[in-house]
């Protein structure tokens, strides 16, 4: 029937209310799915006849065949459009709904693009409607690390204690009260971000942890070098990264307007409302960004609205996380928490295309009156349950930062194969993987959720993820140290003291007698080390770089630059004795870089590629200590390199106590007890 004709049964009686509204809503909703598909279809099919476009126009230029958008890496089958539908015509992504019925993605008809010339017909693509998490970091209480959280996850510590003594201000907790805090959360580096200190003092200190986290989640994506400046959004701007972040308290800025009544000559700070445009102006980000406040959940929506962001394409990566801090005696309470932590999203098929590490996968996120947890994982099996009561155990009642406690415990012990202790004195167990009943293996999962405050139930968040199982072939065994050939490892930092810091933080992690945090059998082959170095971190005017062949000779390398009492300007450390690694820095704050303008000819970028298809590393590297920024991830997918990332630790900060009202402290202490 059409909507004439139920409309006329209705009056005539023949139809009640109920059935007649039924039979209208089923035939809006029927409506509106058709036109979802339809519009997804034609957004595809412009897309596929953008691309073709493009590779003819390249082919007809000089002949050859260059890559596609995806680079060297084919985007794997089943890739679909960001805003395709699933069958039903609803968004794909949500926690209950089960899987289309119809053939296997690589089962669908091959079509043809369109009438551009020379075009090829391209499989059409199934809905994969997944999202890799490719950058993790997190400050809580007890852990100024991730590796440091794990063990408390694991080990079920009990992480409470009084109000940290040396922290400025008045206490947040009363006498007999306990807590859950960071140390040193007064503390920032804004030399290592380009802020005056008089200016980061004004900050409120919730957001410099996040301007610290967001940087290091990033670092560990491999999105602050030369990766993101060729990372395009939807319209081709790049650097497209959006910011999404969960702030629900704002006590530094109360602090302000008490201490400026007094007599303070400075206005209260500013607010969390300008924090992803700050972070998106210090990092050069080009995507949307947004401030959460729903209370305790507001870290877990963040990570939903910038899911949301790339589902519509948007952005092409996104940063989400939440952050407390309780520095107000107005919010004190027995069990308060705090904490900081940050996410990197990326579409999962863009993540596998760019070679990018994949921590955990993000199946489905929800937000609003969640209802009944899901009982089983989306492939079958058990489900791994991560809640806000098990965060408080750990880092206490931290409002917006909650959420990302409990994800970030969720993919750690997704990462480890081993189930964190539900209470306190029992012990972690392994987690083995279920299998379906052909025998596949099934990846382990998690649902990850907060609820909204008391009172609003329509505020709580709750996410799905599982752990990526690869599909490809184990790589080839190493070959023998003896034959590897030469790498170029570079660092770059702000500061001569922030070069040796890092270098010194890098070495430590490589030191095969004592690696923090694992064994020397789960450190990366050197080639994945140098690649994700040269790609994957910023460029800065202090400039390290060293040729080594194997893994020990840079961490010796590193050492001895590191632990050098000289001036780590511009010199070549041949001190190392017969073998020795080279170690070369430049600092280029004083006569600039790139003094023959070379960046600005376009002979450049050809002349760069000659000399590292030809193995010429001593001469890229005198262009590249001289101020030259060497588009390293172009370079290495077309000689074949591959563009696989690898997890190192982060650049090192030299936090100093910074508070308003308080001058910053001259020649401050290095950092202390972070190594984020």
């Amino acid at each position: 029937m059409d909507e004439r004709e139920i409309l006329t049964r209705f009056k005539a009686g023949a139809l009640d209310r109920a059935d007649a509204a039924r039979l209208l809503t089923g035939r809006a909703d029927r409506g509106a799915r058709a036109e979802r598909t339809a519009c997804a279809e034609r957004a595809e099919h412009a897309e596929r006849a953008e691309h073709a476009e493009r590779a003819e126009r390249a082919e007809r230029a000089d002949g050859s065949v260059r890559p596609g958008p995806y680079g060297e890496h084919a985007p794997p089958a089943g890739t679909p459009h960001p805003a395709r539908a699933d069958a039903s015509g609803a968004p794909s992504g949500t926690l209950d709904r089960p899987p289309p019925p119809g053939p296997a993605p690589d089962a669908a008809p091959a079509r043809a693009v369109g009438p551009e010339r020379g075009a090829e017909p391209v499989p059409e693509r199934a809905v994969d409607d997944r999202f890799a998490v490719v950058g993790i970091a997190g400050r809580y209480p007890g852990a100024p690390d991730l590796d440091a959280f794990w063990r408390v996850v694991r080990d079920a510590r009990d992480t409470s204690a009084p109000a940290p003594p040396r922290r400025p201000g008045p206490s947040p907790l009363a006498a007999g009260q306990r807590g859950h805090f960071l140390e040193h959360a007064a503390d920032f580096d804004a030399e290592f971000f380009g802020l005056a200190p008089r200016d980061a003092a004004r900050l409120d200190p919730q957001q410099r942890l996040f301007l610290e986290t967001a940087h290091a989640a990033l670092e560990d994506a491999g999105l602050t070098g030369a990766r993101l400046d060729t990372l395009a959004g939807s319209g081709g701007t790049l650097r497209s990264v959006g910011v999404y972040v969960g702030v629900a308290s704002a006590d530094y800025a109360l602090l302000g307007a008490r201490s400026w009544t007094a007599g303070s000559p400075e206005a209260p700070a500013e607010g969390p409302a300008r924090l992803p445009s700050r972070l998106a102006a210090l990092l050069g980000l080009t995507g949307p960004g947004q401030v959460v406040d729903t209370a305790g959940s507001s870290g877990l929506t963040a990570v939903h609205l910038a899911v949301e962001a790339l589902r519509r394409g948007t952005c092409a990566a996104a940063v989400a996380g939440g952050v407390e801090l309780l520095l107000h005696p107005a919010r004190g309470r027995d069990g308060a928490g705090e904490g900081v932590g940050a996410v990197v999203l990326k579409p999962l098929r863009s993540a596998l295309a760019d070679g990018d590490q994949v921590h955990a996968v993000i199946r489905a996120t929800a937000t609003g009156t969640l209802g009944p947890a899901p009982s089983t994982a989306p492939g079958g099996g058990p489900l791994l349950r991560e809640t806000r009561q098990a965060a408080l155990r750990r880092v206490g009642d931290a409002g917006a930062a909650t959420g990302l406690a409990a994800l970030t415990a969720a993919v750690l012990q997704l990462r480890h194969g081993v189930l964190a202790p539900a209470r306190a004195g029992a012990g972690a167990t392994p987690w083995p993987r279920a299998h379906d009943a052909t025998g596949r293996t099934l990846p382990r999962a998690a649902c990850v959720e907060t609820p909204g405050p008391d009172g609003c139930p329509t505020l709580g968040a709750r996410l799905v993820l599982e752990e990526h199982l690869p599909t490809a072939a184990p790589a080839p065994a190493a070959p023998d140290p003896a034959d590897a050939r030469e790498e170029l490892v570079l660092l770059c930092a702000p500061t001569p003291a922030h070069l040796r810091a890092t270098a010194a933080r890098l070495a430590a992690w490589l030191d095969p007698a004592a690696p923090p945090g694992g064994t020397a059998a789960d450190r990366p082959a050197l080639a994945s080390v140098a690649r994700t170095l040269r790609a994957g971190r910023a460029s800065g005017p202090c400039r390290l770089a060293v040729l080594v062949h194997d893994t020990p000779a840079l961490a010796a390398a590193l050492h001895r630059f590191a632990t050098d009492s000289g001036d780590p300007g511009d010199s070549a450390d041949r001190a190392g004795g017969p073998g020795a690694a080279e170690v070369r820095c430049v600092d280029l704050r004083a006569r600039g870089a790139d003094p023959l303008r070379l960046a600005a000819a376009p002979e450049t970028r050809d002349y760069l590629t000659a000399l590292w298809r030809s193995g010429r590393l001593e001469q890229l590297t005198g262009l590249w200590l001289s101020g030259v920024d060497v588009p390293w991830p172009a370079l290495e997918a077309r000689s074949g390199a591959g563009s696989g990332l690898v997890p190192l630790p982060p650049s090192a900060l030299l936090r100093r106590p910074l508070w308003r009202d308080s001058a910053p402290v001259p020649g401050g202490a290095p950092e202390r007890g972070s190594p984020g």
